[in-house]
């Protein structure tokens, strides 16, 4: 599966923002979906997951500290698309956030075998 994160910008703190991650060449029903973000001279940090939701599985969601209450992320299966809402945003939470697949949720990049473009993330102060 590839995977296209898109809906970057720049934004106000306090705006909000949601991004997309498309798939195709197959079905995100039937992977875990990972969001990540990375700032220059640091690697990607794990902020959010969401699990396998195959066969009418309900699915898991994730969150690191830093962002739990403030984003949320979902899945349409109809459009093979998982989003990640993010409100309240701050300034450090700019950075370049990519979408990532495989069998089951992990914070480690590396570990994803499908590994997406990223989206621009700025918060203004």
């Amino acid at each position: 599966v590839q995977l296209q994160a898109s809906g970057g910008g720049l934004v106000q703190a306090g705006g909000s923002l949601r991004l997309s991650c498309v798939g195709s060449g197959g079905s995100l029903d039937y992977y875990a979906i990972g969001w990540f973000r990375q700032v220059p001279g640091k690697e990607h940090e794990g902020i959010s997951c969401i699990s396998y939701t195959g066969y009418g599985a309900p699915g898991s969601t994730y969150y690191t500290d830093s962002v739990k209450g403030r984003f949320t992320i979902s899945k349409d299966n109809a459009k093979n698309t998982v989003y990640l809402q993010m409100d309240s945003l701050k300034p450090e939470d700019t950075a370049v956030y990519s979408c990532a697949a495989d069998v089951g949720c992990a914070t480690d990049w590396s570990l994803y075998r499908h590994r997406g473009q990223g989206t621009q993330v700025t918060v203004s102060s």
